[in-house]
């Protein structure tokens, strides 16, 4: 956010202006006449020239902070409203400031609001807006607050209202794969490592994974917002201020849970902004990943699932083709959030206190990630509730790659007492004969395994089709379609909750 390159004090009183324009408990007052034209700058007072047009160029924000506007006026709102009842501002100047920037947020959103780069940010838009249309009273709105205090609680407040709606389009993407989930709790797949068929699974178990990691994504965001939740506002420059202001007051009406508690740290801190680009960094290798194995599942040699032409592409040049763009789009954005992340660790690494010209780079970063997210959330549960799974396929490729001989060991420790290595070692010369023979596991003859192992029965055929094996992992967080549906009904219900309590908060 914009901030002249001294710092920028608060100490306006009811009749003053702020000191960068005259010194503390100036007499004088800042009103239309006072306002600035185009060229000029609410901080030109202590300077008798104007600034270099590349000072200029480097100096502005607005088309990037303009965004906060909202959050900049819900602010102003509640320090016009606080400082009334403090007595420091007129009950006449704070309906007037009131009534001025309900303008304002009319002229922003019908498009008809003039936005200058002389101006700087959108704090120095706003108050010169609403000095030109209420005068005296909106040059008084400055009063016991700065910039640094102001800028502080906007991001806070943009932040906050981001991870609300990011944990919005989340909650709606884990409501979809529990219904994918539950259609396909027992559609057998293989389960991978190495990307090497490993054991039987579900397609519902499978799909649960990405229910367990977005619901710890929601967790480390409400966790984030708490922590976001704490308003800087009342803080002014960095040191306070000696008007007799009430920051619980603000804090309230602006929805947080408390000022924050450190006047330098809450002009200067920006560990929320980073906390918050971590678990949108998180969330985004989350999205990636599942990314991944959409464009590997909708491949041909794999086909296990279908995407519809609303998310797939053609080729320019080769007709047949229908390519997983969305989902490879959603794969690469990751490295832009990571990249903010990482953007703004570096801008606020080597920042004494309090507040420097840097930080007005901290809000770009954020605001790309978040746009990505949003985008890439968007993208997943279209995704999701679209493609169309091939059971088929999917049952015959959870039958290749000897995807049972875990369960042929097994057997072998529970009905034989074999130690389990030694189980290992005869089920892996089982499957060599298998595999010399290209047969699968469930379909040796019965003599090939007792030259083995001659204590091996018949009864071991009931373990060695996928659909027994995967019925078969019946251990907590394990496959078998059973708890699949039990893992689904525990997580509505988780979800029917989280509803009765926002109601009840309500």
């Amino acid at each position: 956010m914009a901030k002249h390159h001294h710092k920028d004090t608060a100490t306006e009183g009811k009749t003053g202006h702020p000191d960068k324009n005259g010194p503390a408990g100036s007499t004088g007052h800042m009103g239309r006449a006072h306002q600035p034209a185009a060229g000029q700058q609410m901080w030109g007072g202590r300077f008798a020239g104007g600034p270099n047009a590349v000072m200029q160029a480097i100096n502005a924000s607005i088309d990037i902070d303009k965004r906060l506007y909202r959050e900049d006026l819900a602010g102003s709102r509640a320090h016009a409203a606080m400082l009334a009842d403090c007595g420091i501002l007129s009950a006449e100047d704070a309906a007037a400031i009131a009534g001025g920037l309900d303008r304002i947020e009319t002229e922003i959103e019908e498009g008809r609001f003039r936005f200058d780069p002389a101006l700087e940010d959108i704090h120095m838009h706003v108050e010169a807006r609403l000095t030109d249309l209420i005068g005296d009273a909106g040059a008084r709105l400055h009063t016991a607050r700065s910039r640094n205090d102001q800028v502080a609680t906007d991001f806070r407040l943009w932040v906050r209202g981001a991870a609300d709606a990011i944990d919005g389009q989340l909650r709606g993407l884990v409501l979809a794969l529990l219904a994918q989930a539950e259609d396909h709790a027992d559609t057998l797949m293989p389960g991978f490592t190495h990307l090497q068929t490993a054991q039987p699974v579900t397609l519902g178990h499978h799909l649960m994974a990405y229910v367990e990691m977005l619901s710890r994504d929601r967790g480390r965001l409400a966790d984030c917002r708490r922590r976001v939740n704490e308003c800087p506002l009342g803080a002014a420059a960095l040191a306070g201020t000696g008007f007799a202001i009430d920051r619980f007051k603000t804090s309230a009406d602006l929805g947080f849970d408390r000022p924050m508690g450190n006047s330098l740290d809450a002009v200067s801190s920006r560990d929320f902004a980073l906390e918050f680009l971590g678990c949108l960094t998180i969330l985004a290798t989350h999205l990636s990943r599942f990314a991944e194995e959409l464009v590997i599942w909708a491949s041909a040699p794999f086909h296990f699932i279908r995407l519809s032409d609303r998310f797939s592409t053609g080729s320019s040049i080769m007709p047949q083709k229908r390519n997983p763009d969305a989902a490879e789009l959603v794969r690469a954005k990751v490295g832009g959030v990571a990249g903010s992340l990482h953007q703004l660790t570096l801008v606020m690494k080597g920042l004494p206190l309090a507040y420097s010209k840097d930080m007005q780079e901290d809000k770009a970063p954020v605001f790309r990630a978040v746009d990505d997210v949003t985008l890439c959330l968007a993208a997943i549960v279209g995704m999701v509730e679209d493609l169309q799974p091939d059971r088929d396929a999917m049952a015959a490729a959870a039958a290749q790659g000897f995807s049972t001989a875990t369960d042929l060991a097994d057997w072998l420790v529970r009905e034989l007492g074999l130690p389990f290595r030694q189980a290992h070692h005869v089920t892996g010369t089982v499957v060599r004969i298998a595999e010399e023979k290209n047969l699968p596991l469930d379909a040796l003859p019965l003599e090939d395994m007792q030259a083995v192992e001659p204590r091996i029965t018949g009864d071991v055929f009931s373990v060695l089709s996928p659909a027994a094996s995967a019925a078969s992992r019946t251990s907590y967080g394990g496959t078998a379609p059973a708890n699949v549906r039990a893992a689904i009904g525990a997580a509505r219900e988780h979800l029917a909750r989280e509803d009765i309590s926002s109601k009840d908060m309500s």
